[in-house]
């Protein structure tokens, strides 16, 4: 199961009360105010993990509280503090508040810590309140509360490359060509209903490249507003650093015309908000075993007057696969050079 989206209510511990306390002891007539500190409170620390890769284990439990801390005690004795609480969260995930909806942190990289609630600090004992003139003090403090937030977890692939098209074009067929991904291929719409990640080799060693695809579920016209599997897909895209845009050419789909297709599909895209119709593209002609010459020339057509990349493939007979890989591959490498600072899984 593919969690991308969680909301978990933490709460930090609160810090130890300080102590009222007099050493009296026998010999020892002066022996004042000896109320220790209060204990901190234990902070909420989130971590970015590579062994985690969904948000299913926030699901069935949304809430997290660290440990208080310990009352101080007489003798001059601190409270122990109270342990903090560690989450381990995937990479790729954006932490944001609930209630404002301000972003916290986006952990865009492994082993990347924060400490998103803070423990309250201890309260002072009756000994921190000795002056000159002031020798037997009955002040003390009690411990600050801890910082309690409600938090929404979202995550997003970290993918090089993001396969994108209408249901049912071959999207998995094609990731389980090129990668070792077995995604569910089946003959009806809306078969992934999870985006699915592979990795993909390319040459041989020692000039082999490899890089991650993700097979994101099928887009329709009004994506962008929540029609089909809607926005909770669009938004994995935003990290590719190129998309191939598959577009069925056979008469399989019962659409008639691929232009119209690939057009409905980037204005999606570009309706979403976040540039995702000016990533770097490849243009995929599929079911081409099958094809309608009729549209495939309409396509290359298109594909040639928007100086669009166009591969005609088959997933099924592998026709043309391996030629669009290396061009995904020369792709990405390119991309990789002129955005050295993007995000790679």
């Amino acid at each position: 199961m593919f969690i991308d989206e969680a909301t978990i209510r933490v709460k930090a511990g609160d810090g130890g009360n300080g102590c009222l306390a007099f050493r009296r002891e026998k010999f020892v007539p002066r022996g004042g105010p000896s109320g220790g500190d209060g204990g901190k409170g234990g902070d909420v620390i989130m971590e970015s993990s590579e062994r985690h890769n969904t948000l299913v284990h926030f699901r069935f439990n949304p809430e997290y509280k660290a440990q208080r801390g310990r009352h101080g005690e007489g003798s001059n004795k601190t409270g122990r503090e109270g342990e903090d609480v560690l989450l381990k969260v995937p990479v790729g995930t954006i932490v944001y508040d609930a209630d404002s909806g301000e972003k916290v942190h986006d952990f865009s990289h492994a082993d990347d810590r924060l400490v998103i609630a803070r423990g309250g600090r201890g309260g002072r004992g009756n000994a921190q309140f000795k002056t000159s003139t002031h020798q037997a003090p009955r002040e003390h403090e009690d411990g600050k509360p801890g910082e309690e937030r409600t938090l929404r977890l979202e995550l997003k692939l970290l993918a090089d490359v993001g396969i994108v098209g209408y249901p049912n074009v071959g999207k998995s067929t094609l990731i389980s060509r090129i990668s070792a991904a077995r995604p569910k291929i089946a003959d009806y719409p809306f078969t992934t209903l999870e985006p699915n990640l592979g990795v993909v080799a390319v040459g041989d060693a020692p000039h082999e490249m490899s890089f991650v695809v993700a097979d994101i579920p099928g887009l329709i016209e009004g994506a962008h507003e929540g029609a089909g599997l809607g926005t909770q897909f669009l938004r994995h895209i935003e990290r590719t650093r190129l998309l191939v845009h598959l577009v069925d050419v056979s008469d399989a789909s019962g659409r008639p015309d691929p232009v119209m297709d690939f057009e409905v599909i980037m204005g999606e895209l570009g309706s979403f908000g976040a540039g995702l119709e000016n990533k770097p593209m490849i243009v995929a002609a599929s079911k081409c075993d099958v094809a309608n010459k009729t549209k495939l020339a309409k396509l290359k057509k298109y594909a040639k007057s928007h100086s669009l990349e166009l591969f005609p493939i088959s997933a099924v007979t592998g026709e043309g696969v391996e030629k669009l890989k290396y061009a995904i591959a020369e792709k990405v490498e390119a991309v990789r050079r002129t955005q050295p600072t993007e995000v790679s899984a």
